[in-house]
């Protein structure tokens, strides 16, 4: 399976008995969108819910990675295999489906693919829907094997201010980054971490799907020429996983992303200014 498939594949493989699809929608977007779409889903879809069962529930920031083992659990509840072919879409066409696709690649599992298009181009395209259900299933025997140093802490993005050894890509809108615009979590002050770099999620995405690949590739050879290793951030760690799959698609290898973003940088530097 490719990082990408598209409407038609799925189509043509929904009864593949090791087929796993899930549906990763959130109910709005940070900035308060809500998809269209809400609470309708392609037929045989498991909801894998992002926001409770597969984020860390004492962490001070959003959408933070789980542990190994809640990871591993909620997996197997779902059904999940070590075998499984997993399909991952939403319901605003790319938004949050990147960040099950590296969640799941981080935790040892690479057999998965995202839904170009998502479930936009799914209905577009004349294929039905159901309205999304909780459902109960057979317990997988998914394992997680965690690659944990694709995580990067506040500590080696303050290092790396410095250090200067990769660059560090943020997804947040050109506002959020030069701090015109407020950020959506109203306690934070906008702008970005010193020498980020700076590629707006929507900028790889034309009407809810991947630009083609040579757009993608200009995008990256303008704002990255050299040869470092890519690190990327947002605002809590999720459409940072956009332009993470956007540069896999044109073969720019690394999966590497700084989890607690400019939630967690904001956090604590204003918690360093109020000290001083």
């Amino acid at each position: 399976m490719t990082e990408l498939i598209s409407i038609e594949w799925l189509n043509e493989n929904l009864n593949d008995k090791d087929l796993v699809l899930l549906d990763a929608s959130l109910p709005k977007t940070a900035e308060g969108n809500i998809s269209p779409h809400h609470l309708k889903t392609i037929p045989g879809a498991r909801y894998f819910d992002l926001k409770n069962s597969f984020s860390k529930s004492n962490s001070p920031f959003p959408n933070t990675l789980p542990s190994e083992e809640q990871f591993e659990t909620e997996c197997q509840k779902l059904g999940i295999h070590q075998t499984s072919k997993i399909v991952v879409f939403d319901n605003l066409g790319i938004y949050s489906s990147p960040r099950v696709w590296w969640m799941f690649k981080i935790m040892g599992h690479h057999n998965i693919s995202v839904l170009n298009g998502g479930l936009p181009e799914w209905i577009n395209n004349g294929f039905s829907v159901v309205s999304r259900e909780v459902n109960h299933y057979k317990l997988g025997n998914f394992k997680a094997k965690p690659h944990k140093e694709l995580v990067k802490s506040y500590q080696d993005i303050l290092d790396n201010v410095d250090t200067k050894l990769f660059n560090l890509i943020d997804a947040r809108s050109k506002g959020r980054f030069n701090g015109t615009e407020k950020e959506p979590r109203k306690h934070l002050k906008s702008g970005h971490i010193p020498n980020s770099i700076n590629i707006p999620y929507n900028s790889v995405l034309d009407e809810g799907k991947f630009k083609p690949v040579w757009e993608l590739k200009k995008i990256f050879d303008d704002k990255c020429p050299d040869k470092k290793t890519l690190v990327y951030s947002c605002g809590s760690g999720l459409t940072a996983c956009i332009v993470m799959l956007a540069a896999e698609i044109i073969n720019k290898k690394g999966k590497h992303i700084y989890d607690g973003s400019w939630s967690e940088w904001a956090e604590l530097q204003k918690l360093i200014e109020d000290v001083v």
